[in-house]
């Protein structure tokens, strides 16, 4: 259902867009399956939208032009980001005859950001103790990425006459390396890769195809694979090695620490100023058969 701020109407698309992007996200990280927080994300979104409406508001209240030659440099940056003014247009679904709102929209955007720089005030000076504590905090976003070694052997389904056959003998072949055959002389006489490329060296997550990277993660050193297939292929793996996740020493990451920590800094005076908006805010949801009525209601105040 539609939300009214201020009397001013966010319609439910809106709110759908954000709760997608807010599920989208938990479901990418693992934490969500099926519909079970959707309750939650939506009541997100809807916190989420309503900051954001409430601090535009306000900078529009304040009406302070932004100087042209800085609206000028915000546009063309926005337009070099997407890969040029017409692929920007392209991408906005806009038209070269729309520049002026485009104009409006990146003005009303540097507005925003005046204001919450205003809020924020000057950043603090961590020192290194408070900068180890908070690197300590979130020790889980400064960690290496956990790395595998795997060999495979090859085979392609595409030129194979018997698919059926072909799975039968490569798991014949899984057979004698489970019985202690030598990988790579195996590999060399049955993989449809030469031997250079029987040894993938060592890669991370996402670094190779979601099948390959599903398998090798889930074994231990020395395991054999089952025999799986992958885009017109089966393939057999062992992984040789591991690289662990550890964390990155600090004095590696203090740049990025240091700005996450001012961040967490900055975060804490937006919110407390955003609750300060709502409190003299009028938010309403909309019931659908009430939403017409509603508006005109606050239209009329």
């Amino acid at each position: 259902m539609p939300i009214i701020i201020n009397g001013e109407r966010i319609e439910e698309d809106v709110i759908g867009q954000e709760f997608s992007e807010i599920k989208g996200y938990h479901e990418r990280v693992g934490r969500v399956s099926c519909c079970e927080r959707d309750d939650e994300f939506r009541a997100q979104a809807i916190e989420n939208i309503t900051g954001r409406v409430l601090v535009s508001q306000e900078a529009r209240k304040r009406n302070e032009p932004i100087p042209a030659a800085e609206v000028d440099e915000a546009v063309a940056k926005l337009k070099e980001e997407h890969g040029g003014e017409q692929q920007f247009y392209f991408n906005m679904g806009l038209s070269p005859e729309q520049e002026g709102l485009v104009r409006q929209n990146v003005e009303a955007s540097l507005g925003v950001d005046k204001l919450l720089r205003e809020v924020c005030g000057p950043d603090p000076e961590p020192d290194g103790e408070a900068l180890r504590s908070y690197y300590e905090a979130h020790i889980e976003d400064y960690m290496t990425a956990e790395e595998v070694r795997a060999s495979h052997i090859f085979k392609s389904v595409q030129q194979a006459e018997d698919r059926e056959k072909l799975f039968g003998e490569l798991c014949d072949v899984r057979q004698k390396l489970v019985n202690g055959a030598d990988f790579a002389e195996i590999a060399a006489e049955y993989s449809d890769k030469p031997a250079e490329e029987v040894d993938l060296g060592f890669f991370k997550r996402g670094e190779l195809m979601d099948e390959f990277k599903v398998v090798t993660f889930s074994m231990g050193v020395g395991e054999i694979s089952p025999v799986f297939a992958m885009h017109g292929s089966f393939h057999i793996a062992t992984v040789t090695d591991r690289k662990p996740s550890v964390p990155l020493p600090l004095e590696e990451v203090r740049a990025d620490v240091l700005e996450a920590c001012l961040q967490a800094d900055r975060d804490v005076k937006i919110k407390a100023y955003i609750a300060e908006l709502k409190k003299a805010a009028e938010i309403e949801e909309v019931e659908e058969e009430d939403e017409f009525s509603a508006a005109e209601e606050h239209a009329e105040r």
